[in-house]
């Protein structure tokens, strides 16, 4: 599996409702944030090896009703502590 962190900007007052659209219909999404700032929402996701990122990105989080933009970041590693 492959982590993303994908930023979304909602139209006005839809931040909620788009979290709760995506809590209940992405099934990739691992954790969803609402954070202040440029962008509403921060979510991490992850991928099949196989999964496209873009497809994903445009097909699936793009077109929640309330999504204006969004902003990917692709993940390389994963450090802990110890």
């Amino acid at each position: 599996m492959r982590a993303i962190f994908v930023m979304m900007k909602c139209e006005m007052g839809q931040a909620y409702r788009v979290a709760q659209d995506a809590a209940d219909t992405v099934e990739q999404l691992s954790e969803l944030y609402s954070i202040s700032g440029q962008y509403d929402l921060l979510g991490k996701f992850y991928l099949a090896p196989e999964e496209d990122i873009g497809r994903f990105v445009t097909e699936r989080l793009q077109t929640i009703g309330g999504v204006k933009d969004t902003y990917t970041l692709i993940a390389f590693n994963a450090f802990s502590p110890g």
